[in-house]
């Protein structure tokens, strides 16, 4: 529906106009704003990657992520890392566009240069990066496509263990157990049952099975997972994030199955 009154054309009694209100207000003209026609949007998303999961355990934080970036439907790069370590306490994750992900790492390398050659014997903080990465990203947002960005963060420092989330919207929270895109609706029931209420005695070998039997159901269900992850630990030790692995995976069953393969009566 048009919602701009003098559009709608003169009444068909001009009687009705008694005080000569027609035009009642024009319509917006174009900007003519040059900066504005040279800012470019991440609107269509040409690579992205998929679920991010992340827990805690007693010890500290856990991530994981497989390694595939997809060229719109295409499994087209198969050995991305969607996560990244911002200095000696900091993991992020990130779904969506690439290239968007690209741009927050260069902004958070810029920060953690700038700490560095403070030497003023200050870190930052997981939960100062998560406010850094929340303010960034919401005053970005016209920039990039609110529907594809989310990140997580994980973080351990003097004894405290920090999860959070934020996307452009300006969403943020924190929780036990979180998951981005279609781990958001698929592995994060998953994890809920098998984490909450045991975060304080889950250990490291028991969260990675949680977080491995996930990616599994994910590789399963999601057409744009790939059975190649990669774990990120967070705990007193530091960060680390292990080299690509391999799921084991069985497809066997799906000759079974009517509708998929041969048929059966």
């Amino acid at each position: 529906m048009d919602h701009f009154p003098t559009n709608w054309g003169r009444p068909r009694n001009d009687a009705i106009d008694l005080y000569g209100t027609y035009p009642i207000h024009s319509r917006p003209g174009p900007t003519t704003d040059a900066f504005s026609d040279g800012v470019q949007r991440t609107q269509q998303p040409i690579v992205t990657g998929t679920s991010v999961l992340a827990i805690k355990y007693k010890d500290g934080i856990m991530m994981a992520a497989d390694t595939l970036a997809s060229y719109g439907s295409l499994a087209r790069f198969k050995s991305i890392q969607r996560l990244h370590s911002v200095g000696e306490h900091t993991v992020i994750g990130a779904s969506g566009d690439l290239s968007d992900y690209q741009y927050i790492q260069s902004l958070l390398d810029e920060v953690m240069i700038e700490e560095f050659s403070a030497a003023d014997g200050h870190s930052l903080s997981p939960d100062e990066i998560h406010e850094f990465l929340s303010r960034v990203m919401y005053s970005r947002r016209s920039q990039m496509n609110p529907l594809w960005n989310s990140i997580l963060v994980g973080g351990f420092k003097n004894g405290k263990r920090f999860l959070a989330y934020v996307d452009l919207l300006g969403t943020t929270y924190s929780a036990s157990t979180l998951a981005t895109g279609y781990g958001s609706y698929i592995a994060q029931p998953l994890l809920r049952k098998a984490v909450e209420g045991n975060e304080d005695t889950l250990t490291e070998e028991q969260a990675r099975s949680i977080l491995t039997q996930s990616l599994r159901v994910l590789f399963y269900r999601d057409a744009r997972s790939l059975n190649k992850y990669q774990i990120a630990t967070i705990n007193a030790q530091g960060t680390h994030i292990s080299d690509p692995v391999t799921l084991d995976t069985e497809w066997s069953f799906a000759e079974g199955i009517r509708g998929y393969g041969s048929q059966t009566k």
